[in-house]
């Protein structure tokens, strides 16, 4: 069954406050912004009333695995697209780990197009950035940039590109496009059997441990290698104390560098492993009370520069067994704004205008795209979410909107909910339900 994408019609969003400043009306037509004031009005239009309601830039996440093509039981670029939107995203960047992997102009039209049919959220295909991810010799960086997709993200995620010289290349190679290499930080060899953060928690537990040194140990290699490049670089789900200092130290050196952060390595820590319950595995794994404190003092302080969810689907065989055989990862999509909510902005930590940048704008920065993240402002284009923050309850798989479930927050107090979300004016969220179609059917 195939569906057209809605023609938008003009909507009018009454009284919502624009992250931390006034209450103000906007007027979306043909896709944009067209009006912000107060008592705004047009003939047939739709009215939302957004009373409390805290309007954000869409959500523009630089770190999703959509999973198609090749491994569609764990997640679709339309299943996915949907988890997006109910999380109020409008754009998500889709790693390349797919089978075939996005190591080709031809792979990356693919997931653009399979995005475009979906219609919920701009998909923004990540290049691999080498051949297979198998970290030997470069893939088609350039094809894929100028490609219909427009790729300037690249990343192996997933796998390091460990080889020094291939790393140097690819700094190299992608500074002609104005790309980024974006790092899965992981020594292989310092990670060999890993099964969860090293320390007094992991040798209690019998389980081998990811030593924070494999990670941070690439982050300096390589910010040592992009300021020799002059290229940009991107650090993937940073995780430790150590590699906030890191990343601190690279900028005032002047080393263009940015890096992310997960909504799970803002919240949850290294004890929750103790249940052995899969959810909570994923990698880079959680790790202690002062790695959590201290990535949370990064982001607020700017060293940190986005969150990025490393939404990371996987079917229930997955996750439902012993914990030593269990997949990495864990879906964050729909969970990621609550979270950023009750780690970063109920702490103090963040304002909604700090939510704004590093959920949004950043984001859309560092991948290059010049229609997303922008103020809400006249002329914009008219993607936003709107969230509510007053309300508090447990998240459930009924918040779920992917096709896999491994979700860390099920059965926890989350606050705040996403009421509407708007994708080039059309609601692809009204009044906290989802679309049932946007696009083409697929699911």
């Amino acid at each position: 069954m195939t569906v057209r994408h809605p023609s938008a019609r003009p909507t009018i969003i009454r009284g919502a406050r624009i992250g931390d400043g006034a209450t103000t009306d906007l007027l979306l037509e043909d896709g944009r912004i067209s009006q912000v004031g107060s008592g705004l009005s047009r003939a047939g239009a739709d009215i939302v009333d957004a009373d409390g309601l805290i309007a954000l830039p869409g959500l523009v996440d630089l770190h999703v695995h959509l999973r198609e093509p090749g491994y569609e039981a764990s997640e679709t670029v339309l299943t996915g697209s949907r988890a997006a939107a109910a999380g109020g995203f409008t754009t998500v960047f889709a790693m390349p780990n797919t089978s075939p992997v996005a190591d080709t102009a031809g792979v990356v039209e693919q997931e653009l197009a399979l995005g475009e049919a979906a219609g919920y959220v701009h998909v923004q295909p990540i290049g691999a950035v080498t051949v297979g991810q198998k970290g030997e010799r470069l893939a088609e960086l350039g094809a894929m940039a100028s490609s219909r997709a427009r790729v300037r993200v690249f990343s192996d995620d997933g796998f390091c590109v460990f080889d020094p010289l291939i790393m140097r290349r690819a700094l190299e190679y992608v500074k002609a496009f104005d790309g980024v290499v974006a790092q899965h930080a992981q020594d292989p060899r310092l990670t060999e059997g890993a099964q969860m953060n090293e320390g007094s928690v992991s040798a209690e537990l019998g389980l081998t441990g990811w030593p924070a040194v494999a990670e941070e140990s690439i982050i300096a290699r390589d910010v040592l290698l992009a300021e020799h490049v002059g290229s940009r670089l991107h650090v993937c789900h940073l995780s430790t104390a150590g590699s906030v200092d890191i990343i601190r130290w690279a900028k005032k050196r002047g080393v263009n560098v940015t890096a992310e952060v997960t909504p799970h390595h803002l919240l949850l820590t290294e004890e929750l492993v103790r249940g052995y319950d899969a959810r909570y595995k994923v990698n880079p794994p959680l790790r202690r009370d002062e790695d959590v404190q201290a990535v949370r003092e990064g982001l607020a302080d700017g060293t940190i520069d986005i969150v990025a969810t490393d939404h990371a689907p996987h079917p229930a065989e997955a996750k439902s067994c012993e914990w030593q055989a269990a997949a990495n990862g864990m879906v964050g999509l729909e969970s990621a704004l609550r979270v950023v909510h009750q780690a970063m902005v109920q702490t103090g930590m963040l304002s909604w205008d700090d939510v704004a940048r590093v959920m949004s704008a950043a984001p859309a920065r560092i991948g290059r795209l010049d229609d997303a993240g922008t103020p809400l402002a006249v002329g914009a284009a008219a993607s936003l979410t709107l969230y509510d923050p007053a309300p508090t309850r447990t998240f459930g798989r009924d918040d779920l909107r992917g096709r896999s479930v491994n979700s860390p927050y099920l059965g926890r107090e989350l606050p705040g909910e996403v009421r509407w979300t708007f994708f080039r004016g059309a609601a692809t969220v009204t009044d906290g339900v989802v679309a049932p179609t946007m696009g083409e059917e697929r699911a």
